[in-house]
């Protein structure tokens, strides 16, 4: 599990992060939105400590062991290893920001933004945010000899999690993509099933944190002691969550 993820880094935090001498250096920007919202701005999200934890104890109390990645132990770093020295773990959960941006040649002024928005490739346009990315975002380079903390779907297609059943994107808008005829979407849904994933939980809208998390919640307790299946036990949160009047969900 992946959560409570610090995203500003300085060169203290850098020291116990493993790093990556042929990390690639990007140019990327950044843009203020509304940072309770698991989207564009790469806030803190205060619930995602909460999610996180209790989502690990409930494992722990079900004999699931499980290993929790937080604040700079959430490297991209840590995530690349995944399925390299060992099969990839049967759940992988993120709690973290989701990114996608449309095709540069819809847009009206393609001339404007930063470099990293125009790829012409939807799996760069497409991605989850680590420990450490804001630096890349905000200068277009990571901070030290290490990856820059920003997760590309191009990435994650590359990676070998043939043995994780259930992935779980808690964050925005993870199940967008670019569609291109016969062969699907392109973006962080092809990337997961191309590494090698069976189910995928992802969003096609922005999260609030808050709710997000209460969501979360219910879903393990569903998934775990009710021991139903992760459409069950997803529909079944969602239906409590708008029982409860959080119908935003």
């Amino acid at each position: 599990m992946y959560g409570a993820i610090q995203y500003d880094m300085d060169s203290t935090a850098i020291r116990p992060v493993s790093v990556n001498k042929n990390a690639s250096h990007r140019g990327l920007d950044f843009d203020q939105v509304d940072s309770t919202l698991r989207g564009s701005t790469w806030g803190f999200l205060k619930y995602s400590e909460k999610e996180t934890t209790e989502i690990a104890a409930a494992l722990q109390k079900a004999n699931i062991p499980n290993v929790l990645h937080k604040g700079y132990s959430a490297s991209e770093e840590s995530f690349k290893a995944i399925g390299k020295q060992s099969p990839s773990p049967r759940i992988l959960h993120l709690s973290t920001h989701g990114y996608f941006f449309p095709d540069p040649k819809t847009q009206v002024d393609t001339a404007a933004g930063p470099a990293f928005t125009l790829s012409d490739h939807p799996m760069i346009r497409s991605g989850l945010i680590l420990a450490g990315a804001n630096h890349a975002w905000q200068t277009g380079r990571p901070l030290g000899n290490r990856e820059d903390g920003v997760l590309t779907a191009y990435e994650i297609s590359q990676m070998n999690l043939s043995n994780t059943e259930l992935v779980v994107l808690s964050a925005c808008e993870t199940g967008l993509g670019e569609i291109r005829g016969s062969e699907g979407v392109y973006g962080l849904q092809r990337a997961f099933k191309s590494a090698g994933a069976k189910t995928l939980v992802m969003s096609l809208w922005q999260v609030p944190d808050y709710q997000t998390q209460e969501l979360m919640a219910l879903f393990y307790q569903k998934l775990i002691y009710q021991k139903q299946t992760a459409h069950q036990a997803l529909l079944n949160a969602q239906r409590e969550m708008r029982q409860k009047g959080l119908c935003a969900l």
